[in-house]
């Protein structure tokens, strides 16, 4: 029996929905938003999930690459597609969007993102930090340390913590030659 997964990932939790070929809901919750603990519930309630999507977003690239080496079926969906789709339902919640990312899995009908790999997303990180602190500031530009923090952010650490931690999060990984 296929089953197909819609997660609506957040900062701290993801809303999970496994629903089965024909459409019938099997598993509906929440999880941590960490690869490990969404593994786990994967293997658990959806062990014979055909595709788990997700919508684009800030973790969006570090949580399909690890949920891919974890060997399983990830489509990362095009946030405007998904928005799209999903502004027709009537309720809007976190529950709800996941199981509209269910359905849009379930039919086919997304876009799938081609997501890049950590080398090539720290190289790109690393030049848009970099154009971010020569550029003049302006009031409207994100300030070089929000473009840290987001940097971080996109390779699944810095999630919650202040500039300080996410600051030394960042020396570390540069002493230490880690993207």
């Amino acid at each position: 029996m296929k089953q197909y997964v819609g997660l609506d990932v957040s900062q701290r939790e993801t809303s999970v929905c496994v629903v089965d070929e024909g459409g019938r809901s099997v598993f509906q919750g929440k999880v941590k938003s960490d690869p490990g603990a969404l593994t786990e519930l994967l293997r658990k309630r959806a062990p014979h999930a055909e595709r788990i999507g997700f919508e684009t977003a800030a973790m969006s690239s570090w949580l399909w690459l690890e949920l891919k080496r974890a060997g399983l079926p990830v489509v990362c969906v095009d946030a405007r597609h998904a928005k799209a789709a999903l502004s027709v339902r009537m309720n809007k919640s976190d529950e709800s969007d996941a199981r509209g990312l269910a359905e849009l899995v379930r039919v086919g009908w997304y876009r799938e993102v081609k997501v890049k790999s950590t080398e090539s997303q720290a190289t790109r990180s690393l030049l848009v930090a970099r154009s971010t602190c020569r550029r003049p500031p302006r009031s409207r530009e994100p300030s070089p340390v929000n473009a840290e923090r987001v940097r971080v952010r996109s390779f699944g650490e810095g999630r919650g913590v202040g500039c300080r931690r996410a600051s030394a999060t960042i020396h570390d990984r540069a002493a230490s030659d880690r993207p």
